[in-house]
């Protein structure tokens, strides 16, 4: 009796089931199934990301205000900055990074003399580690806009010689990226856009950028901390050129070679530094060749 019941009742619920819900309607909106192509957003779209980042850095090199990222104001006002940096350290960090983020995501001038500046202004040790925090995500961020914005397109349109290199870059990224970031053969800028166009995973990008810059990154930060009673010199006379300056005489200039920092041995440890993580690509290589 009772199961008779059960089923009754099971019966009457499936049919109240049936008979009141709405048959889903045969067009509009839906998520798209198993299988299916999924519609393209429209070109706009895809580049805008793009297009707004080389909006802003065109305005901001128009401007001239990538000047103000400069050996010259960061000795003019070193002492200012290390007075407010010695009250508020936490917030100090939290501009420098972001500025460093900027002048990275944006490609602007000036990566090389923040990273002197972190070392000088922090010390060697905390200005080298937020520097390469802060240098990661920008060349992450200018990443991702780039794949979304040229690279998912490229990839679909990809003839076979294209295919054929990225599919080769890919097999050995972690090592071609490695050596790219070690070795300054190529700008910053071009690094950090060209694993977008390649189809470099964003796992990989990340990994090879944050060990990549941190060689050259602590040899700048490191150069930075010792440059203090340089740019003082520096400062000194540049202030003392400015006060003995006649209206006829020539603008006072601040003599700093930035190419000082960069030595032949320097150079020769990163590119040694860059041979050494080509070794796992240069071995699979040679496994592959077909035996004799």
């Amino acid at each position: 009796m009772t199961g008779g019941k059960l089923n009754a009742a099971h019966y009457g619920a499936e049919h109240l089931t049936d008979e009141n819900t709405p048959p889903e309607p045969e067009s509009g909106a839906r998520e798209p199934e198993l299988g299916e192509a999924v519609p393209r957003r429209p070109l706009w779209r895809r580049l805008m990301p793009l297009i707004l980042l080389a909006a802003a850095a065109g305005l901001i090199l128009s401007q001239g205000w990538h000047n103000l990222i400069s050996f010259q104001q960061l000795a003019l006002n070193q002492q200012a900055l290390q007075a407010w940096i010695n009250e508020n350290l936490v917030a100090a960090l939290a501009v420098y990074a972001a500025i460093y983020v900027v002048v990275i995501a944006l490609s602007l001038p000036g990566g090389a003399v923040l990273t002197v500046a972190g070392g000088l202004l922090f010390g060697w040790l905390l200005g080298g580690v937020v520097t390469v925090l802060a240098a990661t995500l920008g060349a992450t961020a200018i990443f991702l806009i780039a794949r979304s914005s040229v690279g998912e397109p490229l990839a679909a349109r990809a003839g076979p010689w294209l295919n054929k290199f990225r599919a080769g870059f890919q097999e050995n990224a972690l090592s071609y990226l490695l050596f790219l970031r070690l070795v300054p053969v190529f700008p910053f800028w071009v690094v950090n856009l060209a694993p977008a166009l390649l189809g470099v995973s964003l796992r990989t990008y990340v990994i090879t950028t944050a060990l990549g810059i941190i060689p050259g990154t602590f040899a700048f930060a490191f150069a930075g901390a010792g440059l203090d009673s340089v740019l003082a010199a520096q400062r000194e006379a540049f202030q003392s050129c400015q006060v003995a300056r006649d209206a006829g005489d020539p603008p006072c200039s601040f003599r700093f070679d930035p190419g000082t920092l960069i030595t032949t041995e320097l150079l020769i440890a990163f590119a040694a530094l860059g041979i050494v993580a080509l070794i796992p690509a240069i071995v699979k290589k040679l496994r592959q060749q077909p035996k004799a």
